[in-house]
């Protein structure tokens, strides 16, 4: 696997995540909670959470290139629609629910026998099939949308990698800028982008979460050796907001906290939903930065990590995470 470089294509996410945070009239950053988030990282001596190894597949590296691609293209979307019950599994005598259910379901499909790292079978698959994979209790969401999803997989890898997902993952040049601008090229679903007062606000919180996952899962090296993992962005989702609101990093107009208080959907590529991903992807490089000045160097994804695994304590769920329906996050 031979260096590219991938500064050759555009990267302005966070560029153009900072001009949207500038001219938000709902959301706005507190720079005194951000200097005061980045003094607690560090006086608590907060460290990057080791990767999981108990919900995701570690088996043969080609399988595991291919688990990650099929894992982050469905990684959205979790909690349940009013009136319903969250989705939930059990796996190892563990309850799992969200992100690391979906991941455990995929993990325990491969245990099983079933070739979900196949092309020829994403390509086929059904709802049916899907439904089995990710059986439990309570409702997953969007499951026809997660299985079209796959089936392009499928798809796109049979035309373009002979069905391999570490041949995608290798003509990046080990540039996991060049991956992600590549992967959110060709894969429809990955092409995570919205229009902000006339401009172009590109997010790719999946197809970035690709690359980050990749330098997981092998230790930042093989397939998941990047010479560019800095110039990754955090992953605006639902989780983080949520996590910052509470740290009183980013503040909502009273509009836009009594919606989001009372889960009121905002609809995707809304402005309320954008400034909430732009000033997320904003506040945690000012964080960044601030922790970088106090001699904690971090980088963007590695500082995400930290900010989503604080979101699954009772602390920092005091209130509700902004809720829009969508297959990006």
């Amino acid at each position: 696997m031979s260096k590219s470089d991938g500064s050759k294509k555009t990267w302005d996410i966070l560029a153009r995540a900072r001009r949207v945070a500038g001219e938000s009239s709902r959301v706005r950053i507190d720079a005194g909670a951000v200097n005061q988030a980045a003094r607690d990282i560090c006086d608590r001596a907060i460290t990057v959470p080791a990767w999981d190894t108990f919900c995701h597949y570690g088996g043969e590296p080609e399988k595991r290139v291919g688990y990650l691609l099929i894992l982050d293209s469905i990684n959205f979307c979790f909690w349940p629609a009013s009136g319903h019950d969250k989705w939930r599994i059990e796996y190892q005598s563990r309850v799992l629910s969200g992100y690391f259910a979906l991941a455990a379901s995929l993990k325990r499909a491969i245990e099983g026998g079933i070739p979900i790292t196949s092309a020829d079978y994403l390509e086929r698959l059904s709802c049916d099939q899907f439904n089995e994979i990710v059986s439990g209790r309570g409702e997953l969401q969007l499951v026809e949308q997660r299985v079209r999803i796959l089936n392009d997989v499928g798809r796109i890898l049979l035309t373009h990698y002979s069905g391999n997902a570490y041949r995608l993952v290798e003509t990046s040049g080990n540039s996991a800028v060049d991956l992600v601008l590549r992967v959110a090229e060709e894969f429809p679903s990955f092409q995570d982008a919205a229009e902000y007062e006339g401009g172009r606000v590109p997010v790719l919180k999946r197809a970035q979460i690709f690359a980050a996952d990749l330098y997981g899962a092998f230790g930042g090296k093989d397939w998941g050796f990047f010479f560019d993992m800095e110039r990754l962005t955090a992953f605006a989702d639902y989780k983080l907001p949520q996590v910052l609101r509470q740290l009183g990093v980013l503040e909502y107009g009273s509009d836009l906290a009594a919606k989001v208080d009372n889960r009121i959907l905002l609809p995707s590529g809304s402005p309320e939903e954008v400034e909430i991903r732009a000033n997320t992807l904003w506040a945690v490089e000012l964080i960044r930065q601030e922790l970088e000045q106090r001699g904690k160097k971090l980088r963007a994804f590695e500082l995400d990590w930290i900010l989503w695994n604080m979101s699954k304590q009772e602390q920092y769920q005091k209130r509700p995470h902004h809720r829009t329906v969508t297959i990006f996050y």
